[in-house]
């Protein structure tokens, strides 16, 4: 097969919460309103890092869609689905997007704690 590169992700990014492999930028989602089996889900414009599986066609909550599941290329797991097909006009925004499910997901910490702000008390002196 060869060996896997994986796309490092500058900004605030979602992550494979099995293996902490970096999926998508958190300004690719365009709704976090998805459902899926276990609760929430994430739409994303952009995933990086992952590998699909077969098109099927699935019945969604919103009608029949042929999609791809989605799997983290540094461990395997399924994370999600790709939309590729949505034969009804008013479901065509999903094509070519993914879906992330929020409870195989991790959000990177914020970076924009400041720290130094304490050193400055003094009980942190």
């Amino acid at each position: 097969m060869g060996r896997v590169f994986l796309v490092e992700l500058d900004d605030k990014a979602y992550r494979c919460k099995f293996c902490d492999t970096p999926i998508a930028l958190a300004d690719d989602i365009l709704s976090r309103s998805f459902s899926c089996r276990k609760g929430r889900a994430y739409l994303f414009e952009n995933v990086v890092n992952v590998s699909c599986g077969p098109e099927e066609n699935r019945v969604m909550m919103s009608g029949m869609h042929t999609v791809v599941d989605i799997f983290c290329c540094g461990c395997g797991q399924l994370l999600g689905w790709k939309y590729m097909i949505a034969p009804e006009k008013n479901q065509k925004y999903k094509e070519g997007k993914s879906v992330l499910e929020r409870w195989r997901i991790t959000e990177d910490v914020s970076e924009d704690l400041n720290l130094e702000s304490r050193s400055s008390d003094p009980e942190y002196t």
